[in-house]
């Protein structure tokens, strides 16, 4: 059985920095390109960030470009996400994604694959 767990959210001041953490067990996931999600339940998601599987790409959305840093560990089954400079606007439930493939730099996850996620919440 596959599970994903996120860990590493929590309240923050704007300007401050939280890391993420992502653990996949039941899956290994050295052979996948992997992704940050965020969204709030009923409203609109966005992609943050992705990775590939070797680290020799890494591909953000242009809200977090400069500020977030996604990297992973394949030995550990482990994806990250440094978040710094956070702004209001970051705001989110976080979750990340085992993803089928990362077509144009895009990631399409894989379905069944989610966590619970991670709150961030930033206050300004």
């Amino acid at each position: 059985q596959v599970q994903v767990v996120e860990s590493g959210g929590g309240s923050v001041q704007a300007g401050g920095s939280l890391r993420l953490s992502c653990v996949v067990s039941g899956y290994t996931i050295g052979g996948n390109c992997m992704a940050w999600f965020r969204q709030e339940p009923g409203k609109g998601g966005e992609e943050v960030a992705n990775i590939f599987s070797d680290s020799s790409s890494r591909n953000y959305a242009d809200s977090v470009k400069d500020r977030f840093s996604i990297s992973r560990d394949n030995a550990q089954n482990t994806l990250y996400l440094q978040m710094n400079n956070l702004k209001s606007e970051d705001t989110d439930m976080y979750y990340c994604a085992i993803c089928a493939n990362c077509y144009r730099d895009r990631c399409s996850p894989r379905t069944g694959y989610w966590g619970q996620g991670t709150r961030v919440i930033v206050s300004s």
